[in-house]
């Protein structure tokens, strides 16, 4: 499957979520599906290219296996034009990334643990997750601070 990219997103006039929406993303954007706004169902989400990593959590008992879209991935796809984003969990917790620390592969939102979707009881159904094990500098107080679960927005800004 290709990349989905902000010219494949334009030429199909960026579907819209059929299923329950668990993303909303706004702001410096160019595709679009929902006013000036772009909502994703799980299914979408799961059409955009996909990583997995194993790794412990400060949160979970054991290794866990995460798969899900890279940050990068999905802000790419959007066409965006800012320099930072705001993701928010449903509880209205606040994380800001600078778009150009972001790594290609780090760090993704996740939408399954171990193969199988998530529960809000499980940090779902979205979780921003770093490959903690892989690298000392995904081990920071920041890194651990931006690890949102439950998110369902983000904001892309100047």
């Amino acid at each position: 499957m290709l990349p989905l990219t902000t010219a494949a997103l334009a030429e199909d006039a960026m579907v819209k979520p059929t299923g329950r929406v668990v993303l909303t993303v706004s702001g410096k954007i160019s595709a679009t599906n929902s006013g000036d706004t772009a909502q994703f169902d799980l299914e979408m989400l799961r059409a955009l290219p996909a990583r997995s990593f194993s790794t412990t959590t400060l949160w979970t008992e054991g290794v866990r296996k995460f798969t899900g879209v890279p940050l990068a991935v999905l802000l790419e796809s959007l066409g965006t034009s800012g320099s930072t984003v705001d993701a928010w969990a449903i509880n209205d917790y606040l994380a800001e990334f600078d778009i150009s620390e972001l790594e290609p592969d780090a760090p993704i939102i996740a939408y399954e643990m171990d193969g199988a979707p998530m529960s809000r009881r499980d940090k779902g159904p979205l979780w921003v997750v770093y490959p903690y094990d892989s690298a000392s500098r995904y081990r920071t107080e920041l890194v651990y601070a931006r690890s949102i679960w439950q998110l369902d927005r983000l904001e892309v800004l100047e």
